[in-house]
């Protein structure tokens, strides 16, 4: 399944850096707030179980699972015009964002407001997110009421419940915060609130905080704690783009561990990212291929075969299943099935992360 995320922030906050220190392609930096077109690139998702197969089953090419990744242009407060609009488009077409804060002080690179305030930069991208929400709702308001003059009740009881979420929005809350029942979701599954999106909020600072973070860090910290959120992710945007930039990887262990750091931070944002998407991984082993795929968690054996290939989906007879323990331990497919830790299993198998998985189908 195709994951995207996006990277949000207000100008110059160093969203660039940290999407140059995880994707595979890179954005320009050196302009001060002037970029109006985003820039895309894929996240390789870090995953150490696909070489640990590999020990036991010789293959032709690893494959890791792939995250799509957007960095946005930056948000300015009030920003209505064509530029803003299509920004804010291109948030409305992603699963989650990332949301960058600017924690770090630097005389040489001046804020769009005069001072660092992380706290009243996320208020302000959220402001902006909650303004354009509010636009949406009320136009699914007016073309319900259109139906509800011909004694429309479904659009009666839309209209009841979209009323609650102007008057949340306009609270300067996020849709996501609304206590509604899973049954009232549905009048607003067709307008895709921004405000309603997973939030991964990082921390972007200078490399002398980026082990034990800093007072912009815990102000945003508190901030999150007392809205029920977790607590940011801290990484050292200029530090890590500096490390990606290294060809080898003992090269790039050694500079993360002499700057305190047990790991990229590419690592610890699809780590967050799939907690927060609820997502997991199976794999498919064979000596032409070893490949990661994304699922989301509680999907059944069909509904993974049609994360490979759609027509497995819809002629699959069964799966073969083995646990990535049990093969890591016993070193071979072979030794699985002897042991009684191979598995046939049906329609109804619920997928566990790590699952190793033979599709058998027919069409």
């Amino acid at each position: 399944m195709a994951l995207k995320c996006g990277i949000i922030g207000i100008m110059s906050v160093g969203k660039t850096t940290i999407f140059n220190c995880i994707s595979n392609t890179r954005g320009e930096t050196d302009t001060y707030g002037t970029g109006v077109k985003a820039n895309l690139g894929v996240i390789q998702v870090p995953d150490q179980r696909l070489y640990e197969l590999e020990k036991f089953q010789p293959t032709e090419r690893v494959v890791h699972t792939t995250v799509d990744i957007v960095d946005i242009p930056g948000l300015a407060r009030g920003q209505g015009d064509s530029s803003g609009a299509r920004l804010l488009g291109e948030i409305r077409n992603t699963d989650a964002l990332i949301h960058v804060l600017r924690c770090f002080d630097d005389d040489r690179l001046p804020h769009i407001d005069g001072s660092v305030n992380p706290v009243r930069d996320l208020e302000n991208v959220e402001f902006e997110l909650q303004v354009k929400d509010v636009e949406s709702v009320e136009k699914k308001i007016q073309r319900l009421e259109r139906a509800a003059k011909t004694g429309d009740k479904e659009a009666r009881n839309g209209i009841e419940v979209l009323n609650r979420y102007r008057e949340h929005l306009e609270g300067f809350r996020n849709a996501s915060s609304l206590e509604v029942r899973p049954e009232e979701r549905r009048y607003i599954d067709d307008i895709f609130l921004l405000t309603m999106k997973p939030v991964l909020y990082v921390c972007n600072v200078d490399e002398a905080s980026a082990v034990t973070g800093n007072a912009h860090v815990s102000a945003v910290s508190e901030y999150l704690a007392g809205r029920g959120e977790a607590a940011p992710l801290v990484i050292a945007g200029a530090l890590e783009a500096e490390i990606a930039n290294l060809s080898e990887a003992a090269d790039r262990m050694e500079f993360l561990r002499d700057a305190g750091l047990e790991e990229p931070g590419v690592n610890k944002l699809v780590r967050a990212a799939y907690e927060m998407l609820d997502l997991l991984t199976f794999f498919t082993v064979g000596p032409k291929e070893i490949r990661a795929w994304t699922i989301t968690s509680g999907m059944t054996a069909p509904q993974a075969a049609g994360v490979i290939h759609s027509d497995l989906e819809r002629g699959f007879i069964r799966a073969e299943v083995m646990k990535y323990t049990d093969f890591i331990a016993l070193r071979s497919e072979h030794a699985c099935r002897e042991a009684g830790k191979l598995s046939v299993e049906g329609k109804n198998y619920v997928v566990g992360d790590g699952d190793i998985l033979h599709i058998r189908f027919n069409v």
